[in-house]
């Protein structure tokens, strides 16, 4: 945990650029905790030199002075630590911060311990421990501080007044004190450590946020390069259908079987690219449900799983729709493209073993189960699922259809997961879960307000 309050744009420290996000937070921490100490050295400076000669009362000023001035050796020392290229541990922080109770300990022991009301900065340390310390740690400070201020109880100079007396507290007073400052401590801990846990969870919510942003304008810098591609590629495909017309109709051409069936088959693919443009063109710029396609949810992935099987043509597929309940919902192209992305990764990695595709409805969710008989995913490849261009395919552009999947998939309230299956069974699986709710036309969400 870091004293992020207190850091206003700080400089880069030497080496920082090439150190993990922990070792440079310990550095920064460390930077913090020499700061605040070179407050404390001043404040105590100011606090003697008062206290001596303003208000009259005796202290010893060599031995206070003493100690000052070792503590700012040590200060210094730390600056240079923190300038050094190595991280700092919470060890490390944990064993300054026991200098400055050790330091602040003997102060009071001369300036009359438990009678001096500067007792309760012990509360200070125990503050910046629970936001500069793990919390194990951090309840170690409380342990050191209670066991000093305990001490300080048995073992100190007794502070001189000017009119030479000496304060006296009673036993019930010094317990009652004790107590408080052990209650104050915990008190502390507890409430910093539960602050500081709601400003993690905050950052990281942060930062998904800004990765999602992230993910999305590259989404969008994609759906623009595809729709002017799509645009481009029009004006090309249409003169290609009507060159292979006219191929057709040649005689030549037409005498030969064998030329004809290719020419048929160049046909078919050409409509096939002129359909694949025109469902880019649809979908750019669209918002869900302006031209919707409505249909059920069984003759949605009926449909689909048939078009995908005859313009793939898998040596071995299994379709497994596991009692679908006959809902309405939105064809949407988006939706449809990302199962076709799940299912062409899954036949590209193990285009010769049979692959299952499974959909079935848990608890109001739609769930889709791609599974493959291929070698798996790579660990890196799974430790960053749904990133882009993380692929091990070795080509430009490899990694997106996943990358796009599973930014529809989110968009819509899912998710979409991939692991390995056990060394028995091998190959990969993709889970794709969708709630229901998200895929119902709009009329029926109405309804059902």
């Amino acid at each position: 945990m870091s004293l992020t309050a207190l850091e206003l744009n700080p400089p880069p420290l030497p080496g920082e650029a090439q150190q993990a996000p922990e070792q440079q937070a310990g550095r920064r921490n460390l930077l913090q905790l020499v700061q605040l100490r070179w407050l404390a050295v001043a404040g105590q400076l100011f606090t003697i030199v008062t206290v001596r000669f303003a208000l009259g009362i005796d202290l010893p000023v060599v031995e206070m002075l003493s100690l000052l001035a070792v503590l700012s050796l040590f200060n210094l020392a730390s600056w240079l630590r923190s300038r050094a290229a190595q991280g700092v541990g919470n060890a490390e922080l944990l064993a300054a911060l026991l200098v400055d109770v050790g330091v602040l300990s003997a102060q009071l022991f001369y300036a009359g311990g438990i009678t001096n009301p500067f007792i309760f900065l012990f509360l200070l340390q125990v503050g910046v421990g629970a936001m500069l310390l793990g919390r194990t740690t951090t309840w170690i400070m409380v342990a050191v501080t209670s066991l000093a201020f305990i001490g300080l109880i048995r073992w100190h100079l007794p502070l001189r007044l000017p009119d030479g007396s000496s304060p006296v507290l009673s036993a019930d007073y010094i317990g009652g004190l004790l107590i408080c400052f052990v209650l104050c401590a915990v008190l502390l801990v507890l409430f910093l450590g539960r602050i500081g846990r709601i400003l993690q969870r905050r950052d990281a919510r942060l930062a998904e946020l800004r990765q999602r942003a992230v993910e999305e304008e590259h989404i969008l810098r994609m759906g623009l390069l595809a729709s002017g591609a799509a645009h481009e590629l029009g004006t090309p495909l249409a003169t290609l259908s009507v060159i292979l017309g006219d191929w057709a109709r040649m005689a030549p051409f037409a005498a030969e079987p064998e030329l004809r069936e290719e020419i048929e088959e160049m046909q078919i693919q050409v409509q096939r690219c002129k359909h694949i443009v025109t469902s880019i063109l649809l979908s750019a710029g669209e918002t869900r449900g302006e031209a919707p396609h409505q249909s059920t949810l069984r003759g949605f992935l009926d449909e689909l799983v048939a078009d995908w099987r005859r313009t793939r043509q898998p040596e071995a597929f299994i379709y497994l729709p596991l009692a679908l309940p006959n809902t309405a919902l939105i064809a949407d192209t988006a939706l449809q493209q990302m199962i076709y992305n799940v299912l062409d990764n899954a036949l590209e990695a193990a285009p010769s073993t049979p692959l299952q595709f499974s959909a079935g409805v848990d608890d109001d969710t739609l769930v889709l189960r791609v599974i493959d008989r291929g070698p798996g995913f790579a660990p890196e490849t799974l430790a960053r699922f749904g990133k882009p261009y993380n692929s091990t395919k070795g080509r430009p552009g490899g990694g997106l259809g996943l990358f796009l999947s599973v930014n529809v998939a989110r968009s819509l309230g899912g998710t979409v997961e991939a692991s390995n299956r056990p060394m028995l069974d091998g190959g990969a699986e993709v889970v794709i879960r969708l709630p229901l709710s998200a895929l119902l036309p709009l009329p029926e969400l109405d309804d059902a307000r």
